[in-house]
């Protein structure tokens, strides 16, 4: 008969230290998940209460406003949505059923300063094509003090990135502000100073941000929200209060 011999093997009881690394790398990659989509939670669930109102593409041939002092800038497309195959640093890409137009001015660059957000002195190129090396005055739009609708075009980001003098980054925290806030425009030697008066929320296809209204001298800013996203536009919507 085989004589055999058991042997009690006790089991290896891991050491704490493994644990706690392991719970540690668990908490950093939760932390970091967090940290990167918590904006975009917080915009999306609180933008109602944020912003006036969230509008949809218009209807083709739709007038906007009322009266005569209001004029369509173009043809709104039934698509919705950003396509992330598309160049956003490019602002020709922004609105590609109405390109901006190419015009010639004396002065073809001028400076946004939003004291809010500490932009200051940021350059504003007229007709321009890359936002990330200026703010882009949309081409058509109205200039600085006209009667009509200046409308400015800037990149975001998340806003753990922000950094407003890179202009990758300058139109972050836009979301901040409310009515009544204010920035300023300096062109030709003239500062026009802006108290913003909306906020609105609109599908990337929609035009409404190129409106034009004549009755005064108005300004939007634009950029993509949700931050980091290219799902919608936040339009910040201005008037001019004081010129000086």
């Amino acid at each position: 008969m085989a004589l055999y011999r058991y042997v009690k093997q006790t089991p290896k009881i891991k050491s704490p230290i493994y644990r706690i690394v392991s719970v540690l790398f668990m908490g950093v990659g939760l932390y970091i998940l967090l940290w990167t989509i918590w904006p975009i939670i917080s915009f999306s669930t609180l933008s109602d209460r944020l912003f006036a109102k969230t509008v949809s593409p218009l209807s083709e041939g739709k007038p906007i406003g009322q009266g005569n002092t209001t004029q369509y800038v173009g043809d709104t497309v039934p698509q919705q949505g950003a396509d992330d195959s598309i160049d956003y640093s490019n602002a020709n890409t922004w609105f590609p059923t109405k390109p901006q137009k190419k015009i010639t001015v004396p002065i073809n660059v001028y400076h946004l300063s939003i004291p809010k957000v500490k932009v200051e002195n940021a350059a504003v190129t007229i007709g321009g094509d890359d936002l990330n090396t200026s703010l882009i005055h949309y081409g058509g739009t109205a200039l600085p003090g006209q009667y009509g609708n200046t409308v400015v075009f800037g990149h975001s980001t998340l806003p753990q990135f922000y950094n407003p003098k890179s202009y990758k980054t300058i139109f972050s925290l836009l979301p901040t502000l409310v009515k009544g806030d204010q920035f300023v425009l300096e062109y030709d030697g003239i500062t026009y100073q802006y108290e913003v008066y909306d906020m609105v929320v609109v599908d990337p296809t929609d035009l409404s941000p190129l409106e034009q209204k004549f009755d005064d001298s108005y300004a939007t800013l634009v950029t993509c929200v949700p931050p980091g996203t290219y799902w919608k536009r936040l339009n910040v919507k201005a008037k001019l209060i004081r010129s000086s």
